[in-house]
Protein backbone atom coordinates (compact mmCIF):
# COMPACT_ATOMS: atom_id res chain seq x y z
CA UNK A 1 0.00 0.00 0.00
CA UNK A 2 1.83 2.93 -0.87
CA UNK A 3 2.32 5.80 1.55
CA UNK A 4 -0.53 9.06 2.03
CA UNK A 5 1.04 12.34 1.29
CA UNK A 6 -0.17 14.64 4.53
CA UNK A 7 -0.47 17.88 4.34
CA UNK A 8 2.02 20.23 6.47
CA UNK A 9 -0.44 20.89 9.11
CA UNK A 10 -0.79 17.62 9.54
CA UNK A 11 -4.53 16.66 8.93
CA UNK A 12 -6.24 14.88 5.97
CA UNK A 13 -7.43 17.04 3.24
CA UNK A 14 -11.26 15.98 1.99
CA UNK A 15 -9.63 14.48 -1.02
CA UNK A 16 -7.38 12.44 0.83
CA UNK A 17 -9.71 10.86 3.33
CA UNK A 18 -12.02 10.18 0.27
CA UNK A 19 -9.53 7.99 -1.53
CA UNK A 20 -8.32 6.60 2.09
CA UNK A 21 -12.29 5.64 2.49
CA UNK A 22 -12.16 4.18 -1.31
CA UNK A 23 -9.16 2.52 -0.79
CA UNK A 24 -10.23 1.02 2.74
CA UNK A 25 -13.70 -0.58 0.90
CA UNK A 26 -11.24 -2.45 -2.24
CA UNK A 27 -9.45 -3.50 0.39
CA UNK A 28 -12.35 -4.79 2.42
CA UNK A 29 -14.61 -6.08 -0.66
CA UNK A 30 -11.45 -7.66 -2.01
CA UNK A 31 -10.66 -9.35 1.53
CA UNK A 32 -14.54 -10.32 1.12
CA UNK A 33 -15.73 -11.31 -2.19
CA UNK A 34 -14.66 -14.89 -2.26
CA UNK A 35 -16.09 -16.05 1.19
CA UNK A 36 -19.93 -14.93 0.08
CA UNK A 37 -20.25 -15.65 -3.30
CA UNK A 38 -19.04 -17.86 -6.01
CA UNK A 39 -16.89 -15.81 -9.04
CA UNK A 40 -18.57 -13.46 -11.30
CA UNK A 41 -18.46 -13.06 -14.43
CA UNK A 42 -20.25 -9.87 -15.68
CA UNK A 43 -21.37 -9.24 -19.60
CA UNK A 44 -23.81 -7.03 -21.69
CA UNK A 45 -26.92 -8.89 -23.18
CA UNK A 46 -24.56 -9.00 -26.84
CA UNK A 47 -21.51 -9.17 -25.43
CA UNK A 48 -20.79 -13.02 -25.67
CA UNK A 49 -23.13 -15.71 -27.46
CA UNK A 50 -24.87 -18.24 -24.83
CA UNK A 51 -23.57 -20.91 -26.59
CA UNK A 52 -20.13 -19.72 -24.92
CA UNK A 53 -21.71 -18.40 -21.57
CA UNK A 54 -23.08 -21.81 -20.59
CA UNK A 55 -19.86 -23.26 -21.01
CA UNK A 56 -18.59 -21.06 -17.93
CA UNK A 57 -17.21 -23.04 -15.47
CA UNK A 58 -19.87 -24.53 -12.50
CA UNK A 59 -17.60 -22.62 -9.69
CA UNK A 60 -18.60 -19.17 -11.80
CA UNK A 61 -21.94 -17.05 -11.85
CA UNK A 62 -22.70 -15.18 -15.12
CA UNK A 63 -24.24 -12.05 -14.38
CA UNK A 64 -25.78 -10.37 -17.79
CA UNK A 65 -26.94 -6.85 -18.30
CA UNK A 66 -29.20 -5.46 -20.38
CA UNK A 67 -27.36 -2.56 -20.90
CA UNK A 68 -23.69 -2.35 -22.09
CA UNK A 69 -21.05 -2.08 -18.89
CA UNK A 70 -17.66 -0.59 -18.70
CA UNK A 71 -15.31 -0.33 -16.03
CA UNK A 72 -17.53 3.11 -14.15
CA UNK A 73 -20.12 0.32 -14.14
CA UNK A 74 -21.23 -0.41 -10.26
CA UNK A 75 -21.66 -3.77 -10.90
CA UNK A 76 -17.70 -4.08 -12.07
CA UNK A 77 -16.78 -3.39 -8.37
CA UNK A 78 -18.15 -6.77 -7.27
CA UNK A 79 -17.33 -8.83 -10.16
CA UNK A 80 -14.15 -11.11 -11.24
CA UNK A 81 -14.06 -10.93 -14.68
CA UNK A 82 -15.69 -8.27 -17.29
CA UNK A 83 -16.48 -9.40 -20.95
CA UNK A 84 -16.64 -5.89 -23.40
CA UNK A 85 -16.27 -4.61 -26.46
CA UNK A 86 -13.27 -2.21 -27.38
CA UNK A 87 -15.81 0.64 -27.98
CA UNK A 88 -16.16 0.46 -24.35
CA UNK A 89 -12.65 0.52 -23.53
CA UNK A 90 -12.02 3.67 -23.35
CA UNK A 91 -14.78 4.05 -20.36
CA UNK A 92 -11.64 1.76 -18.62
CA UNK A 93 -8.87 3.00 -16.26
CA UNK A 94 -5.78 0.82 -16.45
CA UNK A 95 -5.38 1.67 -12.30
CA UNK A 96 -8.95 0.03 -11.72
CA UNK A 97 -7.49 -3.20 -13.48
CA UNK A 98 -4.84 -5.74 -12.86
CA UNK A 99 -2.68 -7.88 -15.37
CA UNK A 100 -4.71 -10.71 -16.47
CA UNK A 101 -2.22 -13.03 -16.04
CA UNK A 102 -2.60 -15.10 -19.11
CA UNK A 103 0.76 -15.59 -21.11
CA UNK A 104 -0.02 -18.76 -22.54
CA UNK A 105 -2.97 -17.57 -24.06
CA UNK A 106 -1.75 -13.96 -24.90
CA UNK A 107 0.86 -15.95 -26.55
CA UNK A 108 -1.05 -17.93 -28.89
CA UNK A 109 -2.32 -14.65 -30.59
CA UNK A 110 -2.37 -13.56 -34.17
CA UNK A 111 -1.36 -10.56 -35.86
CA UNK A 112 -4.32 -8.34 -35.86
CA UNK A 113 -4.85 -8.93 -32.09
CA UNK A 114 -1.17 -8.24 -31.59
CA UNK A 115 -1.57 -5.35 -33.56
CA UNK A 116 -4.63 -4.07 -31.51
CA UNK A 117 -2.68 -4.41 -28.29
CA UNK A 118 0.32 -2.55 -29.78
CA UNK A 119 -1.91 0.74 -29.75
CA UNK A 120 -2.72 1.20 -26.10
CA UNK A 121 -0.88 1.88 -23.48
CA UNK A 122 1.50 -0.48 -22.29
CA UNK A 123 -0.32 -0.82 -18.28
CA UNK A 124 -3.56 -0.93 -20.26
CA UNK A 125 -2.56 -3.68 -23.25
CA UNK A 126 -1.18 -5.74 -19.88
CA UNK A 127 -4.90 -5.55 -18.29
CA UNK A 128 -6.88 -6.72 -22.02
CA UNK A 129 -7.26 -10.04 -23.67
CA UNK A 130 -8.88 -10.56 -27.06
CA UNK A 131 -10.84 -13.25 -27.05
CA UNK A 132 -12.81 -12.77 -30.48
CA UNK A 133 -13.03 -10.76 -33.06
CA UNK A 134 -15.53 -10.10 -35.51
CA UNK A 135 -15.57 -7.83 -39.05
CA UNK A 136 -18.21 -4.89 -39.99
CA UNK A 137 -19.66 -6.03 -42.95
CA UNK A 138 -22.49 -4.66 -45.35
CA UNK A 139 -25.74 -7.21 -44.60
CA UNK A 140 -28.57 -5.81 -47.13
CA UNK A 141 -31.96 -6.77 -48.30
CA UNK A 142 -31.78 -7.51 -52.25
CA UNK A 143 -32.93 -5.06 -54.18
CA UNK A 144 -33.31 -4.80 -57.79
CA UNK A 145 -32.04 -1.43 -57.39
CA UNK A 146 -28.90 -2.01 -55.30
CA UNK A 147 -25.47 -3.10 -57.47
CA UNK A 148 -23.99 -6.04 -57.47
CA UNK A 149 -22.05 -7.72 -54.13
CA UNK A 150 -20.11 -4.96 -52.63
CA UNK A 151 -16.33 -5.04 -53.24
CA UNK A 152 -15.48 -1.88 -51.57
CA UNK A 153 -17.06 0.75 -49.15
CA UNK A 154 -18.31 3.55 -52.28
CA UNK A 155 -20.84 0.52 -52.43
CA UNK A 156 -22.51 2.70 -49.88
CA UNK A 157 -22.70 6.05 -51.98
CA UNK A 158 -25.20 4.85 -54.48
CA UNK A 159 -28.24 6.82 -54.91
CA UNK A 160 -30.22 3.67 -54.39
CA UNK A 161 -29.93 4.01 -50.74
CA UNK A 162 -30.19 7.50 -50.43
CA UNK A 163 -32.15 7.33 -46.63
CA UNK A 164 -32.17 3.95 -47.01
CA UNK A 165 -28.81 3.35 -44.58
CA UNK A 166 -27.99 2.29 -41.52
CA UNK A 167 -24.82 3.22 -39.99
CA UNK A 168 -23.44 2.56 -36.32
CA UNK A 169 -23.73 5.16 -33.68
CA UNK A 170 -20.44 5.85 -33.85
CA UNK A 171 -19.01 9.10 -35.54
CA UNK A 172 -15.38 7.34 -35.13
CA UNK A 173 -16.40 4.60 -37.40
CA UNK A 174 -18.56 6.38 -39.58
CA UNK A 175 -15.41 8.86 -40.63
CA UNK A 176 -12.85 5.80 -40.73
CA UNK A 177 -15.35 4.14 -43.70
CA UNK A 178 -15.48 7.46 -45.38
CA UNK A 179 -11.81 7.56 -45.28
CA UNK A 180 -11.95 4.83 -47.16
CA UNK A 181 -13.83 6.26 -50.37
CA UNK A 182 -12.38 8.69 -53.13
CA UNK A 183 -12.88 12.48 -52.76
CA UNK A 184 -12.68 15.28 -50.12
CA UNK A 185 -16.58 14.88 -49.81
CA UNK A 186 -16.86 11.23 -49.00
CA UNK A 187 -18.28 11.79 -45.39
CA UNK A 188 -20.33 14.39 -46.37
CA UNK A 189 -21.93 12.26 -49.36
CA UNK A 190 -22.19 9.09 -46.97
CA UNK A 191 -23.64 11.22 -44.33
CA UNK A 192 -26.56 12.11 -46.55
CA UNK A 193 -27.38 8.33 -47.16
CA UNK A 194 -28.40 7.99 -43.76
CA UNK A 195 -31.56 6.64 -42.58
CA UNK A 196 -30.50 6.19 -38.87
CA UNK A 197 -27.50 5.42 -36.77
CA UNK A 198 -28.38 2.84 -34.75
CA UNK A 199 -26.18 -0.13 -32.73
CA UNK A 200 -28.73 -2.15 -31.28
CA UNK A 201 -31.52 -2.10 -33.55
CA UNK A 202 -29.72 -2.38 -37.07
CA UNK A 203 -31.21 -5.29 -38.58
CA UNK A 204 -35.08 -4.42 -37.51
CA UNK A 205 -35.19 -1.33 -39.44
CA UNK A 206 -34.16 -3.64 -42.74
CA UNK A 207 -36.78 -6.30 -41.72
CA UNK A 208 -39.28 -3.54 -41.71
CA UNK A 209 -38.36 -2.41 -44.95
CA UNK A 210 -37.48 0.52 -43.83
CA UNK A 211 -33.50 0.43 -44.82
CA UNK A 212 -32.15 -1.45 -47.64
CA UNK A 213 -28.72 -1.85 -45.89
CA UNK A 214 -26.87 -2.10 -42.42
CA UNK A 215 -23.21 -1.73 -41.24
CA UNK A 216 -22.69 -3.89 -38.10
CA UNK A 217 -20.32 -6.51 -36.63
CA UNK A 218 -20.85 -10.05 -38.61
CA UNK A 219 -21.57 -11.75 -34.97
CA UNK A 220 -24.44 -9.55 -34.91
CA UNK A 221 -25.76 -10.69 -37.96
CA UNK A 222 -24.74 -14.09 -39.18
CA UNK A 223 -27.46 -16.39 -37.59
CA UNK A 224 -30.22 -13.96 -39.09
CA UNK A 225 -28.39 -14.24 -42.73
CA UNK A 226 -28.47 -18.25 -42.04
CA UNK A 227 -32.61 -18.23 -41.38
CA UNK A 228 -33.27 -15.26 -43.91
CA UNK A 229 -32.88 -16.13 -47.63
CA UNK A 230 -33.91 -12.24 -48.63
CA UNK A 231 -30.61 -10.97 -46.69
CA UNK A 232 -27.01 -11.07 -47.47
CA UNK A 233 -24.11 -10.06 -46.56
CA UNK A 234 -20.17 -9.32 -47.45
CA UNK A 235 -16.99 -7.92 -46.05
CA UNK A 236 -15.58 -5.75 -48.79
CA UNK A 237 -12.19 -7.25 -50.46
CA UNK A 238 -10.63 -3.94 -49.09
CA UNK A 239 -10.77 -4.54 -45.81
CA UNK A 240 -12.81 -3.48 -43.01
CA UNK A 241 -13.05 -2.23 -39.20
CA UNK A 242 -12.65 -5.06 -36.91
CA UNK A 243 -14.98 -5.47 -33.55
CA UNK A 244 -13.09 -6.90 -30.74
CA UNK A 245 -14.71 -8.77 -27.57
CA UNK A 246 -12.41 -8.42 -24.91
CA UNK A 247 -11.38 -9.71 -20.72
CA UNK A 248 -10.70 -7.62 -17.97
CA UNK A 249 -10.25 -7.87 -14.35
CA UNK A 250 -10.67 -5.77 -11.73
CA UNK A 251 -7.60 -4.69 -9.16
CA UNK A 252 -9.75 -6.12 -6.24
CA UNK A 253 -10.42 -9.34 -7.45
CA UNK A 254 -8.20 -12.34 -6.41
CA UNK A 255 -9.95 -14.96 -9.07
CA UNK A 256 -7.86 -16.43 -11.61
CA UNK A 257 -8.98 -16.15 -15.74
CA UNK A 258 -10.35 -20.14 -16.11
CA UNK A 259 -7.88 -20.36 -19.13
CA UNK A 260 -9.57 -23.22 -20.03
CA UNK A 261 -12.81 -22.10 -20.94
CA UNK A 262 -11.29 -19.19 -23.34
CA UNK A 263 -9.18 -22.16 -24.96
CA UNK A 264 -12.39 -24.21 -25.60
CA UNK A 265 -13.97 -21.54 -27.79
CA UNK A 266 -10.23 -21.37 -29.39
CA UNK A 267 -9.56 -25.09 -30.19
CA UNK A 268 -12.40 -26.89 -28.62
CA UNK A 269 -15.93 -27.95 -29.56
CA UNK A 270 -17.34 -24.56 -29.65
CA UNK A 271 -15.01 -22.94 -32.38
CA UNK A 272 -17.06 -23.94 -35.31
CA UNK A 273 -20.40 -23.45 -33.74
CA UNK A 274 -18.53 -19.52 -32.76
CA UNK A 275 -16.76 -19.23 -36.26
CA UNK A 276 -20.28 -20.05 -37.79
CA UNK A 277 -21.88 -17.38 -36.22
CA UNK A 278 -19.42 -14.45 -37.09
CA UNK A 279 -17.18 -14.91 -34.05
CA UNK A 280 -13.44 -15.39 -34.91
CA UNK A 281 -11.10 -16.60 -32.29
CA UNK A 282 -8.15 -13.88 -32.33
CA UNK A 283 -5.29 -16.71 -33.07
CA UNK A 284 -3.67 -18.47 -35.55
CA UNK A 285 -6.01 -21.57 -37.11
CA UNK A 286 -4.00 -24.85 -38.18
CA UNK A 287 -6.84 -25.93 -39.87
CA UNK A 288 -8.16 -22.84 -40.94
CA UNK A 289 -8.57 -24.63 -44.49
CA UNK A 290 -10.78 -27.34 -43.11
CA UNK A 291 -12.65 -25.13 -40.83
CA UNK A 292 -13.64 -23.16 -44.13
CA UNK A 293 -14.45 -26.00 -45.88
CA UNK A 294 -16.78 -26.86 -43.41
CA UNK A 295 -19.06 -24.07 -44.12
CA UNK A 296 -21.24 -23.28 -47.34
CA UNK A 297 -19.81 -21.81 -50.28
CA UNK A 298 -21.33 -19.05 -50.38
CA UNK A 299 -20.53 -18.09 -46.34
CA UNK A 300 -16.67 -18.73 -46.61
CA UNK A 301 -14.86 -15.50 -47.98
CA UNK A 302 -17.79 -13.71 -45.12
CA UNK A 303 -16.67 -16.52 -41.86
CA UNK A 304 -13.31 -16.95 -42.83
CA UNK A 305 -11.83 -14.27 -45.66
CA UNK A 306 -8.49 -15.35 -47.47
CA UNK A 307 -5.84 -14.08 -45.64
CA UNK A 308 -5.16 -10.94 -47.96
CA UNK A 309 -8.30 -9.26 -47.47
CA UNK A 310 -7.53 -10.27 -43.61
CA UNK A 311 -4.79 -8.24 -43.17
CA UNK A 312 -6.28 -4.83 -45.04
CA UNK A 313 -9.11 -4.90 -41.97
CA UNK A 314 -8.02 -2.34 -39.31
CA UNK A 315 -8.39 -2.35 -35.94
CA UNK A 316 -9.69 1.61 -34.11
CA UNK A 317 -7.44 2.49 -31.63
CA UNK A 318 -7.48 4.97 -28.66
CA UNK A 319 -7.16 8.59 -29.90
CA UNK A 320 -5.34 11.55 -27.94
CA UNK A 321 -7.85 14.68 -27.01
CA UNK A 322 -6.21 16.14 -29.93
CA UNK A 323 -7.07 13.61 -32.65
CA UNK A 324 -10.62 13.25 -30.77
CA UNK A 325 -11.04 16.75 -31.09
CA UNK A 326 -10.07 17.25 -34.69
CA UNK A 327 -12.47 14.63 -35.30
CA UNK A 328 -15.43 16.12 -33.65
CA UNK A 329 -14.43 19.49 -35.95
CA UNK A 330 -14.24 17.39 -38.57
CA UNK A 331 -17.70 15.81 -38.47
CA UNK A 332 -19.51 18.83 -37.36
CA UNK A 333 -18.39 20.23 -40.27
CA UNK A 334 -19.48 17.65 -42.27
CA UNK A 335 -23.14 17.76 -41.52
CA UNK A 336 -25.53 17.50 -44.11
Amino acid sequence: MSQLSVAGSGVFSRRQMLRFSCGAGAMLLAGCRGQDRPPTLLVADDILPKVWTKALPSAWRLERSADAVACDAERFKTADLLALTDGWLSRCDAADLQPLAADPLRSRLEGQALQYLKGLAPEMAAAVLPIAVSPYVILWRRHAQLAADPLDWEWLLQPSLRQRLVLPASSRLVIELANRMSGDDALVRLRRQVLAYDDRQGTNWLLKDKALAVVLPLQRCMALVRRDQRLSAALPQVGAPLHWTLLTRPASTREPLPQPWVEQAWDGSLRQRLLADGWRPPVAMDSWAESRAAFPERWRDLLLPAADVWSRCWSLQPLQAEEQQRLRQRWLESAP
